[in-house]
């Protein structure tokens, strides 16, 4: 089944078919040999009869990440768990919220502790807002452990197999040329860091941007400096070649 043009840009998912979710090219022999693997036709399976049963979905485009920023492109990668749950909020990137939504209490952290980081106010032009795409359109990877949700209930679609997706998306950014900064906020991130070469990679880790952890120890997110680290290491990186 194929998505009428006014269903693409829907907030929900309207189709369990994986050709219906678009992708850079560069991801799309992962992604197929994902989706000929068991767990890509149990993720389908799954919400295929979710769908059947009258459940509400989100994102619209579970892959936009893996179609926004292409491997050969990315410099950071941010490490989330799973989507908003809240209607009209997930737009398929990590932490980001679609265009005209208010922000959620993580990204406002987010944008706080930028600010504190690099004295960089939020919203950045030229689009106002929590949608984070401009990140994501310069080599950002904003990606989500577990790739869809069912509103109101987070957490709702872990376990059902996007795991086996998005870890091999991590083993392939860790396993390319590119040294990348990989930010990792909170314990399901920090559960992911045996896949990342740490000896090639920045890896930095904090507490999750959520309210409830945000201060806490031992990492609080707020005060983390992750930004300036990143750039630092990445500047230092642009340096060394050039000496």
């Amino acid at each position: 089944m194929s998505l009428f043009p006014e269903q693409a840009f829907a907030p929900q998912l309207h189709t369990a078919e994986s050709s219906d979710w678009r992708v850079h090219s560069q991801w799309q022999a992962l992604v197929d040999s994902f989706f000929e693997s068991q767990d890509g036709v149990n993720v389908r399976a799954f919400l295929a009869q979710r769908l059947a049963h009258g459940a509400v979905i989100f994102p619209p485009q579970p892959l936009k990440a893996l179609e926004l920023t292409p491997p050969q492109a990315i410099h950071t990668v941010i490490l989330g768990q799973d989507p908003y749950h809240g209607r009209g909020q997930a737009e398929g990137l990590a932490f980001s919220v679609a265009p005209g939504v208010g922000l959620p209490p993580s990204l406002r952290n987010i944008f706080k502790e930028r600010l504190r980081d690099l004295g960089e106010p939020f919203p950045l032009a030229p689009v106002p807002g929590g949608s984070l795409m401009a990140w994501a359109h310069n080599g950002v990877l904003l990606l989500n452990t577990c790739l869809t949700v069912e509103e109101g209930r987070p957490n709702s679609h872990s376990g059902q197999g996007w795991e086996a997706l998005t870890d091999a998306v991590i083993r392939a950014v860790s396993q390319g040329a590119q040294p990348v900064a990989f930010l990792l906020w909170g314990a399901n991130a920090q559960s992911k860091k045996s896949l990342i070469d740490s000896s090639r990679h920045l890896v930095l880790t904090a507490n999750h941007p959520s309210p409830l952890s945000a201060m806490r120890p031992p990492t609080p997110f707020l005060g983390c400096s992750h930004f300036s680290k990143a750039l630092a290491w990445q500047k230092s990186l642009t340096s060394d070649r050039a000496s």
